[in-house]
C-alpha cells in the first residue's frame, strides 16, 4: 500500500491522508463506508444526556459514549441532535473480559447469518437495527444463525458524524 491515498467521490477529493489515518479517521461517512472490508456499520439516532453522561440512542440500541468523546459532543452542540453512529465490525466483541469491562455499550441481538472465513466469522446481526449489522469476531467461538448472543461495542472507536452533512465529528 502506498504512504498516501485519496479518496475520490463524483471526481471530488473526500480525503487525501495515510492510509491508517483514513482508515481509523474517516473525513465523512462516503469514507468510512469505502474503506475497510466488510464496512464500517451506520446506525442513525440521537445523542442525549442522562444524569451527566452521554449516550447514542437509535433503535434498539442505547449504549454510552466515553467521557472524552462526550466532551467534544457537548461544545460542538451535537447532544440533543440526531447523528449517525460508526462502528467498524471488528470493534463489536464477543470475549468474555471485554464484556464484562463493558457494560455499558452490551447489545442483544440475533445471528442472522454466521458466514465462516477461517481464523474469524462475520456475524450478520439484527435487533440492534432497522438494518442487520456485520460483526467480526474469532471463528473458535461457535455462532449459528439464530443464536441470541450479547456483544459489547468498543465506543472508544466508534464515529460520530453529522446526519445532515455526513462529515465526521470523530
Amino acid at each position: 500500500m502506498g504512504d498516501r491515498i485519496v479518496v475520490m467521490k463524483d471526481g471530488v477529493i473526500q480525503q487525501a491522508d495515510t492510509p491508517d489515518v483514513i482508515y481509523h479517521h474517516p473525513a465523512n461517512v462516503f469514507v468510512a463506508g469505502f474503506i475497510g472490508s466488510p464496512s464500517m456499520n451506520f446506525i442513525h439516532g440521537r445523542l442525549e444526556e442522562e444524569a451527566g453522561k452521554v449516550h447514542f440512542k437509535g433503535s434498539d440500541l442505547d449504549v454510552k459514549i466515553p467521557e472524552g468523546k462526550a466532551k467534544t459532543l457537548r461544545e460542538k452542540g451535537y447532544v440533543g441532535k440526531e447523528v449517525i453512529f460508526g462502528i467498524r465490525p471488528e470493534d463489536i466483541h464477543d470475549e468474555p473480559v471485554f464484556l464484562e469491562s463493558s457494560p455499558e455499550s452490551q447489545v442483544k441481538a440475533k445471528v442472522e447469518v454466521a458466514e465462516n472465513m477461517g481464523s474469524e466469522m462475520y456475524l450478520y446481526l439484527s435487533n440492534i437495527t432497522d438494518k442487520w449489522v456485520t460483526a467480526r469476531v474469532n471463528a473458535r467461538n461457535r455462532f449459528e444463525a439464530g443464536n441470541e448472543v450479547t456483544l459489547a461495542l468498543d465506543m472508544n472507536k466508534g464515529h460520530i458524524f453529522d446526519k445532515e452533512t455526513e462529515e465526521a465529528v470523530f
